[in-house]
């Protein structure tokens, strides 16, 4: 009986021991081989929201690029959705430039839509980070918003005045606003069938790891695990995460999380 209980304990502290070395492998490792273009959200800038994930990245050794995007308080919107896929592509290529072997993409909010659009649209990329994902065309709160005005963008692009800005209704975590934009732009951000559909793009994301991690009161946790996360190809490293967060502290509060999951890829 005593040894049974001696080799039980040799094998409990055997597999503390091994717990213990994977944690502390994991703690010393860095990530001075990945690059990561981080996206800002919808009315940001690089420095709004995201700037203390940047700064941890950066310590744990990653290079980081966090262009401002057409969405952010001072360019909102001045390029179409595909074209600030072409300026994500420019921020991976300066991290390659800088010496980057692999190549993540976070974004927050809109830049999360964008983060998995671009996952859609590019191969061979390291993982993808999705943080309090927002901008839902598809879904009933902005249709109800913009329905006319996409009807209206549409009409305009059809009469050959697609380039010329004019003043469209948006949406941001249920707060409406107005913005100035052409029709054709207008349309590539708003069409519920257009190029920033998130359960669309999610489909379309191939043999990628996948993070999401959003807020227990974030609005898009209550359309479920399965509308957009779920509709990626499955990866053995992917994970979905619910925190105590609010929307624009997701980011902040979920650094070391992001970075250990970083970590074990």
């Amino acid at each position: 009986m005593i040894r049974r209980v001696r080799r039980a304990v040799v094998g409990v502290c055997a597999a503390l021991l091994m717990i213990t070395g994977t944690d502390r492998s994991l703690a010393q490792r860095d990530l001075s081989d990945l690059g990561i273009v981080l996206i800002h959200g919808k009315g940001g800038t690089p420095t709004t929201a995201i700037e203390g994930l940047h700064e941890s990245l950066k310590r744990s050794g990653a290079l980081v690029e966090a262009p401002e995007m057409p969405w952010s308080a001072r360019r909102i919107y001045d390029a179409t959705f595909d074209q600030a896929m072409d300026e994500i592509d420019a921020a991976a290529e300066r991290l390659k430039k800088a010496g980057a072997r692999k190549i993540a993409v976070i974004g927050h909010s809109l830049g999360a839509n964008a983060a998995i659009g671009y996952a859609a649209r590019r191969k061979d990329l390291h993982a993808v980070v999705a943080l309090a994902p927002g901008h839902l065309p598809e879904a009933w709160a902005l249709r109800a918003r913009t329905g006319s005005a996409i009807a209206e963008a549409r009409k305009l692009v059809a009469a050959g005045k697609g380039d010329v800005r004019r003043t469209f209704p948006d949406l941001a975590q249920g707060i409406p606003f107005s913005v100035r934009a052409t029709p054709v732009v207008y349309l590539s951000m708003f069409d519920p069938d257009g190029p920033a559909v998130m359960p669309k793009n999610a489909a379309a994301i191939e043999n990628v790891p996948l993070l999401w991690i959003v807020g227990v009161a974030d609005p898009i946790i209550f359309h479920g695990k399965d509308y957009i996360f779920g509709r990626a190809a499955p990866h053995p490293k992917s994970k979905y995460l619910v925190t105590a967060s609010m929307h624009l502290s997701t980011p902040y509060q979920s650094r070391s999380q992001i970075i250990e999951w970083l970590k074990g890829l």
